[in-house]
């Protein structure tokens, strides 16, 4: 037996240990997004720093940080 059907095996062995439920990260990342531009709508993650966001104010729209990201930092 190689050892690619052993890593099969063991794979299949932990998906049944764990009640075969998947390891998506889906649902947390979505809930991690709630910086929100309020002009287009666009969401970045709560981790984005104050120059990220002000490049994304500057070059998409024109605008400063405080017109498209009124609550950022507060």
């Amino acid at each position: 037996m190689g050892n690619g059907a052993k890593a099969a095996q063991k794979r299949e062995r932990n998906a049944k240990e764990a009640g075969g439920k998947g390891k998506s990260q889906t649902k947390s990342n979505e809930a991690a997004k709630n910086i929100i531009c309020d002009k287009c709508k666009q969401a970045f993650f709560v981790t984005t720093r104050q120059p990220a966001l002000e490049e994304h104010a500057t070059n998409k729209h024109s605008k400063t940080l405080a017109e498209c990201f009124p609550t950022f930092g507060k």
